[in-house]
């Protein structure tokens, strides 16, 4: 199924830079899609990481 999704001209040329030559703005969109996804968990590790407590695995 094909959708339109309007954007400007300033996001579409945007989005060409990301892109390589041949490669569909679905592509693109994905591709941007997976990179905010692993950032996402990235940032929330790091917020674990940093405000969670931990034990000792020798306290245990």
């Amino acid at each position: 199924m094909v959708t339109t999704i309007a954007v400007n001209e300033q996001t579409k040329e945007l989005l060409k830079k990301i892109g390589h030559k041949g490669e569909t703005y679905d592509a693109i969109i994905r591709h941007l899609i997976e990179l905010a996804r692993k950032q996402l968990f990235f940032d929330r590790q790091k917020r674990i990481l940093e405000e969670d407590e931990f034990i000792d695995i020798k306290e245990i």
